[in-house]
This record gives structure tokens, C-alpha cells and sequence, in this order.
């Protein structure tokens, strides 16, 4: 299958500083620029980049070299030497989709098949719709090997249709060979907006104009959670973007639910996907900057029975770690004012940068300091379909508290 015009690879003889090669020992999956010690050949996007121990010269790793990132190699193979062929990416793809399977046994056609460096695929997501491929590219390294990549995601998944999504940056930087953001790459796409099935809930993901790919998945255990805590019960849903909570709220039997997000047509999808399913609840939204929406619904006296908060990443960067604890800080408190005696009080951080003990002592801190009793019920993090294989893989962390 010849999704892209052949792209010449050369092999890099690489060698490494010393912190930075006891780093790819341990099995991580990110060499910088600047650990680099020497390198026998310039470097293009996707070239092959073998990493030679020090001492012994043997093979420590094989990456796939970056010239546009300052991470430089992105690993693929580590501690031994493998052929990179389309017999090597068959059986990797091949292993992720046997990590999923489980997943697929519940009434669920939509699931994230390859996770970046967690599968050891970095900058490379593959999410699935139903019999739609959403792939997401972050990296230039991966134009040379979509010949060989593609046909093995069709094959795994089942999918009919293959749509590629490209990164900001892979849309301004270097060349992408005819790929465009949006191009569909295999198979004819009849709707731009896909309906799927997330344990039995239906939703709905724009592959080509959505955020992402068109949907986040990595909740979707924590969604289900909540419905299954909704029956008769009033929720409100902050940060809501297209209703992933609320929709599951009201199919479990929720009797109110609210959906709070500053987006306008974020929250028209969140109306759309609760059409798709039966439930006798009503849905009321709410077009609010989060914290003020918070504010005036305390100022209403308002309470409901869950109250979920789950807001998009607040430390994209490193120095933007206090402000994200301070935001997390302030949206307990509020949170914590708005639920109902022996309520729920669910708070969701998907920022790496800020790890999960920091924002769970962070969440229970400021329940207290709302003068809230609480119990814990849970801590989840990431779904079968998120598996972590590195520290700065994790991201997702949730807390359920009930609220005395």
C-alpha cells in the first residue's frame, strides 16, 4: 500500500554522554540535543538512529532521529539490535492492540490503539471510531514509515477508513510529503462526524475539525464511573467541552445534569450526543468561564449531588506549574462548596507536569479548607488503553471524595 511517495533512510552511528546513556538504559524513550556526544552523519527526519554503548560498542537502543525537536531521537527498540522493517512495526502494533482486547469485550467500539512512546511509537496516536482511524502525528520521523505502519493499523483495528491528523507544528515546519491535517489516506469517509460507543453510551467525534482526533478517550472509565453514581441524582459537569460526564450521567438515570464550559459549540455538541441516547433527565447548559460560572452558582445557592470538575491541561511548561497548583487549588474550594451533604465531589488534572500526590494532597487541602469533611472513595488514573511505560507518560489522575 503506497500512502506516500519512498523516502530515503540512512543509518547514525550515535554515542551518547554519560547520564544521558544510563537514562536510555533505565528504558526512556527521549534523547536531547544537548546529550548527544557524537554523531558520524547530519540527520534527517526518520533516520534510522543507532545508539552504540561507551564502553562495549554494542547496541544500546534504535531511535528515529529529529532534527526539528529538541528532543533528537525518539527510542523505538531498546537494548538490543532489531531489523526496523514493516515486519518489526507489524508486531508492535500487533502487541498494542493485544494490550486493548479486554476493552473491546464491553460494549465499546472506540479506543486509542497506539500511545506515542508508551507504545513505543513516540509522537504517533492512533484513535479508533468505530470502523474510523484517526491517526495523530507530533513528528516529522514517521512520514518514511507510514507505507509500512498503515496497512498494519487496518488489519489490527478492522478500521475502513484512515484519516491523518497533523500537529500544528508539522503543519508550519519541513515537508510532509502531500499529507495534510484532515486528509483521509485510506477508504472514503461519508461524515465528518463519527458516531461511536463507549460502554453502550453513544458519542459523536468530528475526525476532521475536533480537537485531537476528534474526542477524548482517556476518561472514559471515570465517565462511565459517574453514570454509574447518577441514578436520580443532579449533577453538574465543569469544563464539560462536548458532554462526556453529563451524557453518561444521563444515561445512568441522572435527573438533572448540567453542563458547564466556556465553549459555545462545545457545549452544542455536548446537546447533540445526549440526542443520540434514551434517558428521562434534563440537560441544561451553561456558557461560562469555569471560575465564574463556579462563583455565580454559589452565589445562586445551588447544589447538586456530583459535582465533576475536570479541566484541560493547566502546565503546558514548566513555568507554568504554580499557577496550574493555584488553579487546582481554587477549583476544590468551589467545587467543594457546590455539593450536597454526603455528595460527590469528583477533580480530574491531566497535567504531567504537576504529579498525582502533589494534586490529590492539593484537592483534599482545599475541601478541608472550604470546611468540608470528606472521605476518599478512589483515586483512579489511566484506562487500559493509556498504558504508561515512563514516567512523563503519566498524566490522567482523578479523585472521587465524598463530602460529609
Amino acid at each position: 500500500m503506497n500512502i506516500i511517495t519512498d523516502i530515503n533512510i540512512q543509518r547514525l552511528a550515535i554515542k551518547l554522554k554519560p547520564a544521558a546513556e544510563k537514562m536510555v538504559k533505565r528504558g526512556h524513550p527521549w534523547v536531547f540535543e544537548n546529550s548527544i556526544a557524537k554523531q558520524n552523519a547530519k540527520g534527517n527526519a526518520g533516520d534510522l538512529a543507532i545508539i552504540y554503548d561507551h564502553k562495549k560498542n554494542s547496541i544500546l537502543a534504535i531511535g528515529l532521529y529529529d532534527p526539528y525537536s529538541p528532543i533528537r531521537i525518539k527510542i523505538i527498540q531498546f537494548k538490543k539490535a532489531a531489523q526496523i522493517n514493516k515486519e518489526w512495526f507489524g508486531n508492535r502494533i500487533h502487541q498494542a492492540f493485544m494490550i486493548r482486547k479486554p476493552l473491546l469485550e464491553t460494549d465499546t467500539n472506540s479506543y486509542r490503539l497506539l500511545f506515542g512512546e508508551n507504545d513505543q511509537m513516540p509522537g504517533f496516536i492512533a484513535d479508533v471510531y468505530d470502523t474510523v482511524l484517526v491517526m495523530k502525528l507530533y513528528s516529522h520521523i514517521w512520514f518514511p514509515y507510514l507505507n509500512w505502519i498503515v496497512p498494519h493499523l487496518i488489519e489490527e483495528s478492522g478500521c475502513k477508513t484512515v484519516v491523518v491528523r497533523l500537529s500544528r507544528s508539522l503543519q508550519t515546519d519541513g515537508e510532509t510529503y502531500g499529507m495534510e491535517d484532515g486528509k483521509v489516506i485510506y477508504g472514503n469517509l461519508e461524515n465528518e462526524v463519527v458516531i461511536f460507543r463507549e460502554h453502550s453510551v453513544l458519542f459523536s467525534a468530528n475526525v476532521i475539525k475536533g480537537h485531537k482526533t476528534g474526542y477524548f478517550l482517556d476518561h472514559r472509565h471515570n465517565r462511565k464511573r459517574v453514570g454509574d453514581f447518577s441514578k436520580a441524582k443532579t449533577v453538574l459537569d465543569v469544563f464539560s467541552y462536548a458532554g462526556g460526564f453529563s451524557i453518561h450521567a444521563l444515561a445512568g438515570g441522572a435527573k438533572e445534569v448540567t453542563s458547564l464550559d466556556i465553549s459555545r459549540q462545545a457545549l452544542e455538541m455536548a446537546k447533540d450526543n445526549a440526542l443520540l441516547n434514551e434517558h428521562s433527565g434534563n440537560h441544561t447548559v451553561m456558557v461560562a468561564d469555569a471560575f465564574e460560572g463556579l462563583q455565580d452558582l454559589i452565589r445562586r445557592k445551588k447544589k447538586f449531588d456530583i459535582v465533576v470538575i475536570d479541566p484541560p491541561s493547566f502546565a503546558k511548561r514548566e513555568s507554568e506549574i504554580n499557577k496550574a497548583k493555584n488553579s487546582y487549588a481554587r477549583l476544590a474550594k468551589l467545587g467543594a462548596q457546590l455539593v450536597n451533604i454526603n455528595g460527590m465531589l469528583v477533580l480530574a488534572s491531566c497535567s504531567s507536569r504537576v504529579l498525582a500526590k502533589e494534586f490529590f494532597d492539593i484537592c483534599e487541602e482545599n475541601i478541608s479548607n472550604s470546611g468540608r469533611r470528606f472521605t476518599l472513595i478512589d483515586k483512579t488514573y489511566h484506562d487500559i488503553d493509556h498504558p504508561v511505560t515512563f514516567p512523563e507518560g503519566a498524566y490522567l489522575k482523578c479523585g472521587y471524595y465524598q463530602l460529609g
